[in-house]
């Protein structure tokens, strides 16, 4: 069993920055990929990034690439999305996930998820 618990959310102004995290609570977590997805009011959830066991390698929706930027660090259990040049419909609750392989993570098979944090981008 793996908690996850996100952190980092918030307003910020159009162009801005934040960077999320998301705790876990197992030592277990080095045998996982790692996610972000996120979900505006009415829309579907989205994926919006992912990364590999060891980090190793990194994957993204085509909506954030280049502008998003996600790492993990093992020893601190913990996972972290960087968020550069942020937009409007960057508006969402964003979701921390946990999953046996990053791509599966692309295709949304996750075993675990966080409870979100929201991120509101004001113009």
């Amino acid at each position: 069993q793996v908690q996850l618990v996100e952190s980092g959310g918030g307003l910020v102004q159009v162009g801005g920055s934040l960077k999320l995290s998301c705790a876990a609570s197992a030592l277990t977590f080095r045998r996982y990929a790692m996610g972000w997805f996120r979900q505006a009011p009415g829309k579907e959830r989205e994926f919006v990034s992912a990364i590999t066991r060891n980090g190793g390698s990194t994957y993204y929706g085509d909506s954030v690439k280049g502008r998003f930027t996600i790492s993990r660090d093992n020893a601190k259990i913990s996972v972290y999305l960087q968020m550069n040049s942020l937009k409007p419909e960057d508006t969402a609750v964003y979701y921390c996930a946990a999953g046996d392989t990053a791509l599966g993570l692309k295709s949304s098979k996750s075993n675990y998820w966080g409870q979100g944090t929201q991120v509101t981008v004001s113009s």
